[in-house]
């Protein structure tokens, strides 16, 4: 019997940082190594980092990565072993995005990608052209500074299998899996017995088990062992983050899966199998003559034995036959908890920012960030003391402070400052509650009056026009009424800003001088996911900032996130904000109450507008079919046509007035499908007819006529 034991390294891919990313390449080759391992993979372009984007299209990219390949391949760790590195490569001034496989001194293949991811969040043919000619190899001829490595001046590239004197191994890059005709389907059927899949895949509330699934469902289907390694972390753009979940499979069954949330630079998993298995698993008569007639693929040849003997198992003091596994599952709360965590401590450490600067409102969404950072002090606490010196290394490096932090609470006091901005329109509930939150969580918390400058606006406004403007209770118009709040809502964003930036100067800190990222949140006003759609938030105010946490997380998510944490976490102040009216308090006291998520302020209920969001993007539907969609989601409702048509149009209407507003969407991590973010996921024009004249009137007409059917119909009763 032969044994092998393979290895899946996920980590960190900071674009173009070539000296860190193949520092990582060797930390995971060299623990893989340590385990037993003889074959690793890593994640896709792990050694360029996929977030480089229109870097792809500079030569220098390409050349600093073989420079760098040739520093990999020259170490020693190496030997024995064979190496994927995922990188770009450009042949016949063609680019594409690559594996190269490898070992010590010695470049054996490169397998370029046949299908390119390229929607959603995704562009990569903007930088790579996919592979054209299946089962077909060319001649690439060797950078200089490789050949002088390897004694090498040619190599094979293209779509070929690797045969080893023990198995056969074939590659498969993330995108290529989801197509209808993925290639490690033939190459199974052409005895290929390793597949590798290098992957980025994007992490997105509750996906993770339908992309894990889908893996464990190829190779219960073909047999074989499917290596899967993904990358893990927030890309260049910081709007887009990996999960990780490496997986290990056999024969359908999970061998070993990675963390899928970690602050972790490197993490290697490994499985020891028998091949045996693989071959005994294939022998069903309807594989075969399947397997007999599939064409042949070109093969490489790597004289190299890959696996052990059963006596090496049996004598090793490290190596065992790996078991079957359940796969571990995050809960949706726990995504959000750790995603949000990662996200916000890798952007705070790959800026070198001494902290966050957040305007606490007292209310659930401003409450629901300066939860997330708390929840990022819990991951980073949890690291430290588990023995991480890299995290360990970057707080000291982020806080200027060499002494170890004792708690959760600590680190928050070192890295959050809060701050409630009050008006003669602020209740007092709400600033206790934003101070009492403050201290349970261990932030810094401010208080200032901001009655003074927006007087001072006020003036500037009198002196401009000779008027001076009124809120709609004290008589004024609509207009004079909205630009009252907005006045408000503006001057926080600058006062905000001015804080953030002289904190650590004001209070003399070891990062004195540095200025403090700020995070967007807040009442109303803040970058909800589903507000985005509707345009219910203002331009250059509150919600604009460096960073927002809750920007594709849905109104409903973060609600369910905050009562998962008072329980999780044993925050009882966290009941008086879920609890409490939604208010931007931006209209005098005298105006009553003020519930700014209401129905009746936005004319469309929140778990509409979560509606709205995927038919408008996931299921990809205009108007007039997301009408038609609705009449029969909603029959149960007892709304007439009518009435879904007033909604429907409501919403698209409001969509095109405010879709200029996407142009300022404050950096957010990616969690949604319908994530409208205009930067990347969500390409829409941003000038519209905004009455929609063609969907509209027939939508109308339409909803008119199923009336006058509806009421022949009752006539008839």
């Amino acid at each position: 019997m032969q044994f092998l034991t393979v290895a899946a390294a996920t980590s960190i891919s900071v674009p173009l940082d070539f000296e860190a990313n193949g520092a990582r390449i060797l930390e995971s080759i060299k623990i893989a190594k340590q385990k037993g391992a003889t074959l690793r993979t890593g994640p896709e372009l792990e050694l360029v980092g996929y977030g480089a984007l229109d870097h792809f299209l500079e030569g220098d990219t390409f050349a600093h990565s073989w420079e760098m390949l040739a520093k990999i391949i020259s170490d020693e760790v190496c030997k024995d072993m064979l190496v994927d590195v995922g990188m770009g490569c450009r042949h016949r001034n063609v680019r594409y995005n690559c594996r190269v496989l490898c070992t010590y001194r010695k470049i054996l293949l490169i397998r370029p990608k046949m299908a390119l991811a390229n929607d959603g969040l995704y562009r990569e043919a903007r930088h790579f052209t996919a592979w054209a000619k299946p089962m077909q190899t060319e001649t690439y001829y060797l950078e200089e500074v490789v050949e002088k490595v390897t004694g090498q001046h040619t190599v094979p590239i293209g779509d070929a299998v690797l045969s080893t004197l023990d198995t056969a191994i074939g590659c498969e890059t993330c995108e290529e899996l989801f197509t209808p005709r993925n290639p490690s389907t033939y190459m199974t059927l052409n005895g290929v017995e390793i597949i590798l899949n290098s992957s980025a895949s994007h992490a997105e509330l509750r996906k993770l088990k339908t992309r894990l699934d889908l893996i464990a469902n190829s190779t219960r289907k073909t047999g074989g062992c499917y290596v899967y390694a993904n990358a893990t972390g927030v890309d260049g753009e910081a709007r887009m983050m990996f999960d990780g979940s490496s997986m290990i499979l056999l024969n359908g069954k999970v061998l070993e899966q990675g963390k899928q949330f970690d602050l972790e630079p490197v993490d290697v998993i490994t499985a020891t199998f028998d091949l045996e298995e693989i071959r005994s698993y294939r022998s069903s008569i309807s594989r075969n003559v399947q397997a007999a007639a599939q064409p042949e693929y070109p093969r490489i040849e790597f004289p190299i034995r890959l696996s052990r003997s059963a006596d090496d198992i049996f004598l090793s003091k490290t190596l065992q036959i790996s078991r079957e596994k359940e796969l571990e599952i995050l809960d949706p709360m726990s995504e959000i908890w750790k995603a949000t965590a990662v996200y916000l401590w890798q952007y705070l450490v790959r800026t070198s920012s001494p902290g966050f600067f957040l305007s606490l409102s007292g209310g659930l969404d401003s409450a629901t960030v300066a939860l997330m950072v708390y929840g990022m002090a819990r991951l980073v606490h949890r690291q430290i003391q588990a023995g991480s010196l890299t995290t360990l290394a970057d707080f000291k490096r982020v806080t200027g402070v060499e002494k170890c932090p004792d708690t959760p609470e600590e680190i928050v006091g070192l890295l959050l400052t809060t701050c409630y901005s009050s008006t003669q329109n602020s209740g007092e509930e709400t600033r206790s509650r934003s101070k009492r939150l403050a201290e349970r969580l261990g932030a810094q918390h401010l208080f200032v009056n901001m009655d003074d400058v927006i007087k001072a606006q006020l003036a500037l406004v009198d002196d401009a026009f000779g008027f001076t403007p009124r809120y709609s209770v004290e008589g004024g118009t609509r207009a004079e009424n909205l630009a009252l709040q907005n006045i408000q809502a503006r001057s926080r964003l600058v006062t905000q800003y001015t804080l953030a930036q002289l904190t650590t100067t004001a209070r003399k800190s070891a990062r004195a001088g540095s200025a403090l990222l700020v995070l967007t949140s807040g009442n109303v006003l803040s970058q909800k996911l589903d507000e985005n759609l509707r345009g219910y938030y203002t331009k250059y105010d509150a919600s604009s900032g460096d960073l927002a946490p809750l920007g594709s997380i849905s109104k409903k998510d973060a609600q369910l996130f905050q009562g998962w944490a008072l329980k999780k976490w044993d925050i009882s102040i966290l009941d008086e904000f879920i609890n409490a009216t939604p208010s931007a308090e931006l209209l005098p006291l005298s105006a009553g109450v003020q519930d700014d998520e209401s129905e009746s302020e936005m004319g469309l209920s929140y778990t509409e507008l979560s509606q709205f969001g995927i038919l408008r993007k996931v299921d990809k539907l205009g108007p007039w079919s997301c009408y038609l969609r609705l009449l029969s989601l909603w029959k149960e409702r007892n709304l007439s046509p009518t009435q879904i048509a007033e909604k429907v149009m409501r919403f698209y209407r409001n969509y095109a007035l405010n879709r200029h507003k996407a142009v300022i969407i404050t950096p957010s991590i990616h969690m949604s499908a319908y994530n409208p973010d205009d930067n990347r996921h969500d390409l829409r024009p941003f000038l519209y007819n905004v009455n929609w004249p063609f969907a509209f009137n027939k939508i109308k007409a339409h909803a008119a006529h199923l009336e006058e059917r509806l009421a022949a119909v009752d006539d008839v009763e």
